[in-house]
């Protein structure tokens, strides 16, 4: 029997499918919010709301919202698409900054940059390797999606070239507000432009 071509799935209006899924196997998932670890069951059936960074936000079909790593991507009956190798010796501060935009909240179709999460980041350069260390907060307190976020950057920034150690601390002070994410991000959600606040992020050495 010949490769079968798997079909490109119908995509609503922000770009996601929606076609129903069953799971080829057994597959593991986060459910959101509560942050907690599950196994899907073969055969469940599942509609992919989103994929954004490095995975999928599904909804199951008794109403849960779960997250599937990328490396899950075939019990989903999909691929997903490579990510670019980092080119050695190019670290900068937009490169840093642009591997935060590959980190996206699970239930918000917006990067953790554009929704105002990231306070700060202080960049050090000691002699063995760049540290990086980041203040960043969540939409809500108590998300159990905290500690997922966080290693999500971890991970990211410690795949950049140069950097040596990534700490970064997840705070409440001061809570999160809609008036923190960017313009593009409003315009995004179809929230007021007007609605500005106070800008938070800043980065230092």
């Amino acid at each position: 029997m010949g490769n079968v071509e798997r079909r490109a799935p119908r995509l609503s209006k922000w770009n996601m499918p929606v076609d129903l899924i069953s799971l080829k196997r057994d597959t593991e998932a986060i459910e959101i919010p509560a942050g907690v670890r599950r196994v899907l069951p073969a055969g469940t059936t599942v509609r992919i709301s989103q994929f954004l960074g490095n995975a999928y936000t599904v909804v199951t079909d008794l109403g849960y919202l779960c997250r599937v790593d990328a490396r899950d991507a075939d019990a989903l009956d999909m691929t997903p698409p490579e990510q670019p190798e980092q080119a050695p010796g190019t670290f900068s501060e937009p490169m840093l900054w642009d591997q935060l935009k590959t980190v996206f909240d699970p239930e918000i179709p917006v990067n953790i940059v554009d929704l105002g999460l990231i306070y700060s980041c202080k960049i050090t350069s000691p002699d063995d390797g760049k540290k990086i260390d980041v203040k960043m907060t969540m939409t809500a307190p108590g998300c159990g999606m905290a500690n997922v976020l966080k290693a999500d950057v971890e991970r990211k920034l410690g795949q950049l070239t140069a950097v040596k150690s990534v700490h970064v601390q997840v705070v409440f002070d001061p809570p999160w507000s809609p008036s923190r994410m960017s313009d593009a991000a409003k315009l995004q959600l179809g929230l007021d432009l007007d609605d500005r606040g106070d800008p938070m992020v800043h980065i230092s050495r």
